[in-house]
């Protein structure tokens, strides 16, 4: 008797520690999906979705701040502004935006419509300056999982 006793309580412990040691691991289970959605949530937040345009891209525009647009731009990028186009260093393109932003003072900017896929998206938005009404086309690229304007481009008349 007190053999099946002794066993029935060996047997008891076994299924307990089979059972905690089961908690365990759907606890360890529900851990990992846990952080694996929270990393998920992380890196698509940090990453740039397509359509999205940083709002302080679209701030440097509507205020005509070329220091803060400029810091959005490629080591080099294609620049079409009114008949002037050509491959500019980030320095140059600055330059010349700084010119046309001094020549026509912007008083505001909409993004009109945006799109894109993972890593590049490009957008469509009208420039309201002092002196006219400008289309302007951005093709936007990820480097380094951050932003960078590779083409600019300011057309005259709107862009409806």
């Amino acid at each position: 008797m007190h053999s099946i006793i002794s066993l029935f309580k060996s047997s008891f412990y076994f299924i307990q520690s089979i059972f905690n040691t089961m908690l365990k691991i759907n606890r360890f289970k529900y851990f990992l999906a846990f952080f694996c959605l929270l990393a998920a949530i992380h890196w698509n937040v940090s990453a740039l979705a397509p359509g999205d345009i940083p709002q302080s891209m679209i701030d440097a525009f509507k205020s005509g701040n070329t220091t803060e647009l400029a810091k959005y731009f490629n080591t080099s990028i294609e620049l079409a502004i009114l008949d002037q186009e050509d491959i500019y260093s980030k320095q140059q393109a600055e330059l010349i935006v700084k010119d046309f932003f001094t020549k026509h003072v912007p008083t505001g900017f909409t993004i009109l419509h945006k799109g894109g896929k993972e890593g590049s998206q490009y957008a469509i938005g009208s420039l309201t300056t002092t002196a006219g009404n400008f289309r302007v086309t951005l093709l936007i690229k990820l480097r380094d999982n951050k932003p960078f304007i590779h083409q600019l481009r300011l057309e005259e008349g709107n862009a409806e």
